[in-house]
């Protein structure tokens, strides 16, 4: 993986995932004391047809989960782990997964694109990273040939 893709990503990463534990932290602290934060939290009305009688279980997950395979990925592509990759895919898909879960329930704001786009994002450099896309290869005939 070309140095500036490691970088980026590993920033990126890490950019995502602790801003998902310091959002997950203010779900479960809103949810303890049944403050919504200035606005962090939001109305306890986007949880009627959920599983959730309050914003504590999907606050936990949001900070362990999202949060935490976001930080373990960004070590793993900053340390050039060979699962470095494999662990920014996985936080890259579970962001998207979070938020298209999310979407059922709370109507779309501009921080669930903005997360969208980082996810997006993040695989995008994946698959930058691993040579998925972007180069060229030489065909029989000796023609540049994208894949």
């Amino acid at each position: 993986m070309q140095r500036w893709i490691r970088v980026a990503l590993s920033v990126l990463c890490a950019a995502v995932g602790v801003t998902a534990i310091a959002g997950g932290a203010a779900l479960v602290v809103g949810a303890a004391t049944s403050s919504t934060l200035g606005g962090a939290v939001p109305d306890r009305a986007f949880l009627g047809g959920s599983p959730f009688p309050s914003y504590l279980v999907p606050g936990l997950l949001l900070a362990l989960v999202v949060g935490g395979t976001q930080l373990a990925a960004a070590f793993l592509v900053w340390r050039a782990s060979r699962t470095g990759p494999v662990a920014a895919a996985v936080a890259g898909f579970g962001l998207l997964i979070w938020l298209f879960v999310q979407m059922v329930f709370i109507p779309f704001s501009a921080l669930q694109a903005a997360y969208f786009a980082a996810g997006l994002t993040e695989l995008g450099l994946v698959l930058l990273g691993l040579g998925l896309v972007g180069r060229r290869e030489q065909d029989r005939g000796g023609r540049a040939a994208a894949l």
